[in-house]
């Protein structure tokens, strides 16, 4: 099998290294040349310059940010890709997104894939992503060798556009875990409490949660390297708020977190982790 990996970024670069010792990576591209340059001198494969570079792979993978830049790489993919490929698509983007790639690359017989992960910058570099799938049972089986190489789980979900749903209700959870953790940490300073003593109290106990395990100490040192921007956040927040409308179902706390991560923004801080919420939360 040969594999071509589109997005070499936080996420993307470690996962197209887990694939490269799988022995199936071919060839990986992104935006920025010089990126991929140095990615395939590191690895030894190809550093693809267009489309036309991944026309010899099997499966091309995408972690790029933005629904137009999915759309633009499938749209150049189906042009090019033979028969029985697949594109897997490890984006956050909206349902609607994946189902216009998956009709873009129907008639040219190429399955796709919407397949988002959660797990952070963490769960890509040690391979342990949890992967939500959307898509064709048998289109999933050519693809999960690939994707297992940086999976911890690897999660069938439905149709096309299943994937991203599946996302969507993930960041839910995930925007209202850190509205509640940024507050209470917060919340703890203000009342003096010991950091050292604070966070494996909370850990120990029905509070614990991976993003006061992975972020809370760092935050409270004022320490908001990405991880995953606020920027991304803020994006991703809108499409959760936009399925919310079309679903009919209330979202108080997805409306808390579009403002905090807006605001964040409009402070300059949409490149730091969204860690940096606690900011906000002190007030002042």
């Amino acid at each position: 099998m040969k594999v071509g990996f589109i997005g070499l970024g936080a996420m993307g670069a470690p996962m197209a290294r887990y694939v490269h010792a799988k022995g199936l990576l071919t060839a990986v591209g992104n935006r920025t040349q010089a990126k991929a340059d140095a990615c395939a001198a590191e690895l030894g494969v190809r550093a693809a310059r267009s489309a036309a570079n991944f026309a010899d792979c099997d499966v091309v993978v995408l972690c790029v940010s933005l629904d137009a830049d999915v759309l633009e790489n499938v749209s150049a993919l189906a042009e090019v890709l033979k028969p029985g490929a697949v594109v897997v698509d490890h984006s956050t983007v909206a349902v609607d997104t994946a189902r216009r790639c998956a009709a873009m690359l129907a008639p040219h017989n190429i399955g796709f894939l919407d397949a988002p992960v959660s797990g952070g910058v963490e769960g890509a570099r040690n391979g342990k992503l949890s992967v939500m799938v959307g898509g064709e049972a048998d289109v999933l089986e050519t693809a999960r060798p690939v994707i297992e190489s940086y999976a911890a789980r690897v999660s069938h979900m439905g149709e096309t556009g299943a994937g991203q749903a599946t996302k969507a209700v993930n960041q839910v959870l995930v925007a209202g875990i850190n509205e509640a953790v940024c507050e209470g940490l917060a919340l703890g300073e203000k009342l003096g409490l010991d950091p050292e003593k604070l966070l494996p109290t909370l850990l120990a106990g029905a509070a614990s949660n991976w993003f006061l395990e992975k972020r809370g100490a760092t935050m409270l040192r004022d320490e908001f390297s990405p991880g995953f921007k606020c920027a991304h956040m803020l994006k991703d927040l809108r499409i959760v708020s936009a399925i919310a409308r079309d679903s009919g179902v209330r979202m108080s706390t997805v409306e808390q977190a579009l403002a905090d991560y807006a605001e964040l923004i409009e402070r300059g801080q949409g490149e730091s982790d969204t860690s940096a919420l606690i900011t906000l939360k002190r007030g002042g």
